[in-house]
């Protein structure tokens, strides 16, 4: 009878320990939120496969699904691209530059850092919300 008793305690402990496991599971990577990320000086819009950023006087690009990691970091290549006002002229040559956009989101909280590739210049650095709509004053 102990025997008995004794492997039903066992089965019940393994049992209730299977219920906890998941809660201290690591969470596994997952998609940026699509939507729109603002900030002072910064607008990012997350697509599925890309998304589009608006700077101050300046734009760029990310392609491919964004994904996180499993702490909500990310690093990937992009571009960014100065603007003048006035018009654009017929002959004028894109400028895209290559960049590493990298960070870290928390929450509804990103801080992006912007680093560029081709030159050794300070990397920006941005704090944007989810669902916030971004101040960006465009060159006139």
């Amino acid at each position: 009878m102990k025997t008995k008793l004794a492997k039903s305690l066992l089965l019940a402990t393994l049992l209730l320990g299977l219920c906890f496991i998941p809660s201290f599971a690591k969470p596994r990577a997952r998609r940026l939120e699509v939507g729109t990320w603002g900030g002072p000086h910064i607008h990012l819009e997350v697509a599925k496969d890309s998304a589009t950023i608006e700077y101050d006087c300046a734009h760029g690009t990310i392609n491919g699904p964004l994904m996180l990691d499993r702490r909500g970091r990310f690093s990937y290549s992009g571009t960014y691209s100065l603007e003048h006002g006035g018009p654009i002229r017929m002959d004028e040559k894109p400028n895209a530059r290559p960049v590493r956009y990298a960070g870290v989101v928390s929450g509804k909280t990103m801080k992006l850092t912007v680093t560029f590739v081709d030159a050794n210049e300070e990397p920006e650095v941005f704090t944007l919300v989810l669902g916030g709509p971004g101040r960006v004053f465009k060159c006139r």
